[in-house]
């Protein structure tokens, strides 16, 4: 079994609406993402605050118990509920997120409790990897600690860094593009007019 966790619990507040709810190819970003990740992964939860907020998205909800905590409150939530061996974890605001390449990244992760891309700065994206379920306490420990970063977790973890060589043809410059202020979501949207 595969399962996907779509983050969809921010606030959007340097967008300054909803931008989950945005058009993008013939749908909402959330959807969007609801769908391509449906295609691929056995098993596709939005990750939300609110049980209630975004009835028109058909996908079962996970709840944060913490709210406020940001992404780590959703994987937790996430590794509470699977009874997979873990979960990719994507921000619904990647619009060219790729489950194909999720699946790649599982795989290639090893013995390692979490895995995500690297890029040539030797920068992370969190909200584009693959936990495992080994690292729940430790998620809730951080989050009691009032520590929400999630590279926390790999201070006392392995985690497997991926490179765009690995991924090999997965990898599209705009795999990791995400949206946060209004002059992404206008760029994003000339770039797929193109």
């Amino acid at each position: 079994m595969s399962t996907a966790v779509i983050l969809a619990g921010g606030k959007s507040s340097r967008m300054g609406r909803d931008k989950l709810r945005l058009q993008f190819g013939g749908d909402t970003l959330l959807r969007a993402a609801v769908s391509r990740f449906s295609q691929c992964f056995d098993k596709v939860y939005v990750s939300v605050g609110d049980a209630e907020k975004y009835p028109e998205v058909e996908a079962e909800r996970v709840v944060d118990l913490y709210p406020g905590c940001g992404p780590i409150s959703g994987l937790h939530a996430a590794l509470l509920k699977t009874k997979d061996e873990g979960v990719f974890m994507a921000a619904a605001d990647l619009p060219f997120s790729s489950p194909e390449a999720a699946l790649k990244i599982m795989e290639l992760c090893g013995d390692a409790s979490a895995a995500m891309l690297v890029d040539d700065m030797g920068r992370f994206e969190p909200t584009f990897g693959y936990y495992k379920k080994e690292l729940l306490p430790e998620a809730e420990r951080l989050i009691k600690e009032g520590r929400y970063k999630l590279m926390l977790l790999f201070d006392n973890f392995e985690l497997r860094k991926i490179s765009r060589d690995e991924l090999g043809e997965l990898w599209s410059e705009r795999l990791l593009d995400n949206i946060n202020y209004p002059e992404d979501y206008e760029r994003i949207l000339r770039e797929e007019i193109k």
